[in-house]
């Protein structure tokens, strides 16, 4: 199966989605978008970590220490209030330019 890129912008929105749910550690959050994603998007390192790191600036999310299940100290990262209100930004942004894009493709 070849390789899906990652719409630019999208990251950010689908680990803000993916943390709505509860807590998890960067993996769990590349496998859980790839699992709900029929596995068709993958999220490399490179790109996850930055994205994370943005989202603990910006204060979207918190970071603890803990240990995963195979036993590994892990970072776990959890959606603050403010995270919810820009996951509801970011899903009316992206509902705005999907719907832009529709109508040019329908249109054009």
């Amino acid at each position: 199966m070849p390789k899906t890129e990652m719409p630019s912008g999208a990251l950010v929105l689908l680990i803000l989605r993916v943390l709505r749910s509860g807590s998890l550690h960067g993996y769990a959050i590349a496998q859980r978008i790839h699992s709900l994603s029929d596995e068709v998007l993958q999220v490399e390192e490179g790109a996850l970590y930055p994205a994370l790191q943005k989202i603990l600036v910006k204060g979207w999310a918190t970071a603890e220490w803990g240990t995963s299940e195979t036993n590994r100290k892990v970072r776990f990262y959890r959606l603050t209030g403010a995270g919810r209100k820009q996951l509801e930004n970011e899903l009316s942004e992206y509902e705005r330019a999907h719907a832009a894009i529709r109508a040019v493709l329908r249109t054009a």
